[in-house]
């Protein structure tokens, strides 16, 4: 094992013995000692201060890679102490001081069993969130409601008030002085805590980007690729290979005469697949102003005479908005499309799965196929093996079959953040060698 993956290395001295006690148990496979230690919430995923190692990381890497003096009853302990923990609650992505969360360290480590348990759950854990997503808290009222109660309970009266419901106002009033103070010293102690917490590292460009300001941003066309002003990468020419083999998986013997809908045009790569196919209707929606703007130009191969060469009035548009209200007004129009696809930027997996499965059963002709570009947590791979189960079963429940096909991916000009593909894009938002393409069509 290397001297980064020892336990000297991994439990600090200044660890606090409560937690190093569970990182111990942990790393020693003591199922008896870890169960025993877990007695109250978050124990299972308490932080060693300085490496940010959780019981997790430590039950994993005490595994070390795979090796002839491996012992099948400590790599059974192991398991069952990963069990274990994520029972109580032990959290599958937390990350230690290399960024790594314990099934990064299982999968670099060459240890599958351990890395299919943390993504079985991370894959429980994510569809715990849908469930619970669109749900609100249940209110008590409110003040003007507490109020209404009581004037309803506790009648009001003219006059004085009675020298027993003025002790009982003061007593009231100490307890809430009391309690204030009470709850300030807790803020007190609960914000040291937080000091003295493992901080996660810091990556740089790691920002979530939200769709509004996305579409608020600035676009520059440049080099193969299209940049925000905050330098993210919205697409890129190294995307090319991806959108071909999307569309052979779309249009198999690529027929002429389809009805096709793309959603999301960006730099225009898999719309001038699409139109080589000679479709008989080739729709896109649109919703960035500077995107339309680019599509409009007189160098562009999408603008008013494209649309105008469509076999019937109507046949090739671009539609100006967002794809939530455009897609409504396709289904009112009655639009039933061969081939769909989804590649929009600033959503999150929420909005891929809204579209899937509020739209495409009335958009998707019975017999057609749909497709996403499948970039769902492709920093890193265990969230990408995640969002791919998730995304498989939430296809299902909206009645959709998906074969997956894996296509291999040149990393030579993308294994380096700033360099290759990536100069001059402030995240690298894929590091994996292989892409997962999905291709869905309705079941039965």
């Amino acid at each position: 094992m290397a001297d980064s993956d020892s336990i000297s290395a991994r439990i600090s001295v200044d660890c606090p013995p409560e937690i190093q006690e569970v990182l111990t148990a942990a790393w020693s496979h003591d199922v008896a000692a870890v169960k025993k230690l877990l007695d109250t919430p978050g124990k299972a995923s308490c932080q060693d201060p300085k490496t940010g190692e959780t019981p997790l990381h430590a039950a994993i890497r005490a595994c070390g890679p795979p090796s002839e003096e491996d012992d099948p009853e400590d790599l059974e302990s192991a398991k069952k102490t990963v069990y274990e923990l994520l029972l109580w609650g032990a959290i599958w992505n937390d990350v230690d001081d290399h960024n790594e969360t314990p099934g990064c360290v299982a999968q670099r480590l060459g240890r599958p069993e351990l890395y299919n348990l943390c993504v079985e759950a991370g894959v429980r854990a994510e569809m715990l969130f849908g469930l619970m997503d669109g749900y609100e808290e249940l209110s008590s009222g409110g003040e003007e409601e507490d109020e209404e109660m009581g004037e309803a309970n506790g009648h009001e009266e003219d006059g004085e008030e009675a020298p027993e419901l003025v002790v009982a106002e003061e007593s009231a009033h100490l307890e809430e002085e009391q309690q204030a103070e009470d709850e300030e010293e807790a803020e007190e102690e609960e914000e040291a805590d937080r000091q003295r917490a493992f901080q996660a590292p810091k990556i740089d460009g790691d920002v979530d980007v939200k769709s509004e300001n996305y579409l608020r941003s600035k676009l520059t066309y440049s080099d193969g690729k299209l940049v925000d002003d905050d330098g993210n990468g919205v697409m890129m020419a190294w995307e090319t290979d991806i959108m071909r083999q999307s569309v052979d998986g779309l249009l198999p013997g690529k027929a002429p005469g389809k009805r096709i809908l793309n959603i999301g045009f960006g730099m225009g790569i898999i719309d001038t697949m699409f139109a080589e196919t000679k479709p008989s209707k080739h729709h896109v929606i649109e919703a960035h102003p500077e995107v339309l703007e680019h599509i409009s130009s007189p160098g562009s191969k999408f603008g008013a005479s494209w649309e105008e060469s469509g076999p019937e009035p109507g046949a090739f548009k671009i539609y100006q908005g967002k794809w939530q209200e455009i897609c409504l007004q396709l289904l009112q129009e009655g639009h039933v499309y061969d081939a769909i696809y989804f590649d929009t930027f600033g959503e999150n997996y929420g909005q891929l799965r809204m579209f899937f499965t509020e739209f495409i059963p009335g958009l998707l002709d019975e017999n057609g196929i749909f497709g996403f570009f499948n970039g769902l947590g492709a920093d890193r791979k265990i969230c990408y093996d995640i969002y791919t189960k998730v995304s498989e079963m939430h296809l299902a429940d909206a009645g959709l079959d998906v074969d997956w096909k894996d296509i291999d991916v040149d990393m030579k000009e993308l294994a380096e953040a700033g360099k290759g593909e990536w100069e001059g894009v402030k995240r690298r938002y894929w590091t994996l060698d292989k892409y997962r393409l999905p291709v869905c069509t309705f079941l039965g």
